[in-house]
């Protein structure tokens, strides 16, 4: 028996056979056990990672890398917490990365994670537990990226990263690798454009724009205007000058892809605007445009995690290991809400507003759930559950009477 049937059998005899009491300490055991490494727990995410891309995403699947901090300041059992900025920054830094459909933006599955501590960082693309060299952000999302690669997926990656990877050492090493890439570029770098070097702000005020679609900004129907172009990155590479000085570091020209979204108001104000860089070349500029718009979806992963759903900043597991642990089997969870929401039928449609009922959440005009609301919902049918398995229909007719003498119903 592989390591994915016997998590999936130990999350489905959850509900039927324990209590609550011993399913949170029999969590607890799970968490410390040794023999439950990240790498098994890894595994069903990988698998519905391959199939949710071969079932969902067309030319390519989309993968979000971004980081979250995790404030466990006031959690004095976490030994292994450190701070990572201000003195009221203190707990430990995570790194995850979600596959997004390219025809939707659908959120599939987050393939990768790394959670930093003082001991050293643990993750699920290397290959010890725990390792104490702990690089910058872009360095390790380098490693992860070659690990995902390593996959074969059915459908060739892009990597979407937001501007803090608008570094040109690490676009010069992901082309010298042939990775497809997509990340916003910063405004005052100097590019070259038809044998000029200018700011890259300049070329975009530079570009004639053409309307490409409504989108909702900020709550307003507002229009978005896109534009490209073909730049050159020339110049050299700034190393961190943190522990020493260290010298500017030159490297091949890199061609590459310039796309400007802007959102427009209908008076022609410039709202929002959005310099892109890429490296794909089949793709319609509008598109390279709302792939980016659709990486706010792993902002919706993180809040998933941390706020509506999981609540990750209370969870008491005294180690990072533990919660990264946690974090991968939570993970799982939420590729099921996410499975549950793009359902398509009747039976679907009927079971998203069985969970919603039983959520207790007051969904807002014209939206019928939400993600956090499904998830809510399934854990209360989880324990219902857990509640029919333990009681039989006579029994629980007897405790509603019962119940009757306490409140009316």
């Amino acid at each position: 028996m592989n390591s994915t049937d016997t998590l999936s059998a130990g999350l489905r005899a959850l509900p039927n056979k324990i209590s609550s009491f011993a399913s949170t300490q029999a969590a607890w055991r799970f968490y410390k056990n040794e023999s439950v490494t990240l790498t098994k727990l890894h595994e069903p995410l990988l698998i519905a990672a391959h199939q949710s891309i071969t079932m969902h995403c067309s030319a390519y699947a989309l993968c979000v890398h971004d980081w979250s901090r995790l404030n466990y300041r006031k959690h004095t059992s976490k030994l292994d917490k450190y701070q990572i900025t201000h003195d009221m920054d203190v707990g430990y830094d995570l790194q995850s990365s979600l596959i997004l459909s390219d025809q939707t933006g659908q959120p599939l599955a987050p393939v990768a994670q790394r959670l930093v501590t003082a001991e050293g960082s643990y993750a699920t693309y290397q290959e010890n537990e725990l390792s104490e060299t702990v690089e910058n952000h872009l360095n390790e999302v380098t490693h992860c990226i070659k690990t995902l690669e390593e996959q074969s997926f059915s459908k060739p990656l892009v990597h979407i990263i937001d501007r803090e990877a608008d570094s040109v050492a690490h676009i010069r090493e992901w082309e010298a690798k042939q990775y497809q890439w997509l990340t916003r570029a910063r405004k005052t770098p100097m590019v070259e454009f038809k044998g000029q070097s200018m700011p890259c702000a300049q070329v975009a005020n530079a570009l004639h724009f053409e309307k490409s679609r409504q989108v909702n900004y900020h709550g307003k129907q507002q229009s978005q205007w896109v534009s490209e172009a073909c730049i050159r990155l020339t110049r050299p590479a700034k190393p961190s000058q943190k522990k020493q000085k260290n010298p500017a570091i030159p490297g091949a020209p890199v061609d590459v892809r310039l796309v400007v979204s802007r959102i427009l108001s209908d008076e022609g104000d410039v709202l929002a605007e959005w310099l892109l860089m890429t490296n794909v070349l089949t793709v319609e500029a509008s598109e390279i445009a709302l792939w980016y718009y659709w990486r706010w979806q792993v902002e919706c992963f993180f809040k998933l995690l941390k706020k509506a759903g999981h609540d990750l900043e209370s969870w008491q597991q005294e180690t990072g290991l533990a919660i990264a642990k946690r974090l991968l089997v939570v993970s799982m969870a939420c590729v099921t809400v996410w499975e549950v929401a793009v359902a398509q039928g009747k039976k679907a449609e009927a079971f998203r507003i069985f969970l919603i009922k039983l959520s207790g959440k007051q969904m807002k005009w014209g939206k019928s759930f939400t993600n956090p609301a499904l998830l809510s919902g399934l854990w209360v049918f989880l324990s219902m559950q857990e509640v029919l398995d333990c009681y039989s229909t006579e029994e629980l007719a007897d405790l509603r009477e019962t119940a009757q003498d306490f409140f009316p119903m």
